[in-house]
C-alpha cells in the first residue's frame, strides 16, 4: 500500500490533487492512503512515514523547498514530487533529488505517467513491514528502513534514517516476528538489521551509519555465522 502526503496551503488545490491521485491509483488497482497538509510544518510534525510526498513550493511560513530539504535529511529514499505554478525552482529541485517537477495546472496524462513510475519504483523495494502502535495511532515500519531495535524497559526504539520511533513493545516478541528476516539479537537490548552491518569484532558490530552496537560474549559465535550468511545472500564475496 502506498502512503502519500499532499502538501499545499491552497485548500482547493490540495483537495483536488489528492482526489486526482486517488482516482488514478484506484484505476490502477493500487491501494493507497493519502493525507493532506496545509503547511510544511504540519507535514514535518506528522507521525507517519510517507512513501511519496507531493509538495507545493510557494507556501506561507515554511516553503516547499525548505520542507523538502528537511525531509531529505530525515529520509534519503523518500520520493519527492514538486508541484508549482513557476519554473523558477527547477534547478533547486535537483539539490534535494526530486523525483519529478510538475507545473500547475497538472495535466491528467502527466500525473498518471508519474504515478505509474512511482508504483514501479516502490514495488522494487522490499515491502515487508510490521505495524506498531503509539498514542492510539498505527504506524507501518518497513524492515528495510530499520537499522536496529533497542529496548528500554517497556519501550522499543526503532532506529532508522528518519531518526527514532518509540513505541510500547517487547523485544522477545519482536525477535520471534523477525526470525529469518535478517535481524539478529546480538545483545539482550539490541536487535540489529544485519543488512546494515559494515564490520564487527568480538565486542561490537559497526553499522553503515557509523553507530556501534555491543555484542554479548555468549552471542558472538552465532552472530558471526548469521552476519556472514546475510553478506553472502546479499552478494558478498567471502
Amino acid at each position: 500500500m502506498l502512503s502519500i502526503a499532499v502538501c499545499d496551503d491552497e485548500v482547493i488545490e490540495c483537495c483536488n490533487m489528492a482526489k486526482r491521485i486517488k482516482e488514478i491509483l484506484e484505476e490502477m488497482k493500487i491501494p493507497c492512503i493519502i493525507r493532506q497538509f496545509r503547511s510544511g510544518g504540519g507535514l514535518l510534525q506528522a507521525l507517519e512515514s510517507f512513501d511519496v510526498v507531493f509538495l507545493d513550493i510557494i507556501m506561507q511560513d515554511l516553503d516547499g523547498m525548505k520542507t523538502a530539504q528537511i525531509l531529505r535529511e530525515r529520509a534519503s529514499d523518500k520520493i519527492l514530487i514538486f508541484v508549482s505554478s513557476s519554473r523558477e525552482y527547477v534547478f533547486e529541485a535537483y539539490d534535494v533529488e526530486a523525483f519529478q517537477y510538475l507545473l500547475k495546472p497538472v495535466e491528467g496524462r502527466k500525473l498518471k505517467s508519474v504515478l505509474q513510475k512511482i508504483v514501479l519504483k516502490t514495488e522494487s523495494r522490499s515491502q515487508e513491514f510490521i505495524i506498531v502502535s503509539r498514542e492510539r495511532q498505527k504506524k507501518k515500519l518497513f524492515l528495510d528502513d530499520i537499522y536496529y531495535f533497542e529496548i528500554k524497559g517497556r519501550i522499543v526504539d526503532a532506529h532508522g534514517p528518519e531518526g527514532i520511533f518509540a513505541y510500547y513493545g517487547q523485544i522477545g516478541e519482536l525477535e520471534n516476528k523477525l526470525r529469518d528476516k535478517g535481524f539478529f539479537r546480538c545483545h539482550k537490548s539490541y536487535l540489529v538489521n544485519l543488512k546494515y552491518a559494515e564490520g564487527y569484532n568480538r565486542q561490537e558490530v559497526i553499522l553503515e551509519n557509523g553507530e556501534k552496537i555491543v555484542i554479548a560474549k555468549r552471542r558472538y559465535d552465532k552472530f558471526a555465522q548469521e552476519v556472514l550468511r546475510v553478506m553472502r545472500k546479499n552478494g558478498g564475496i567471502l
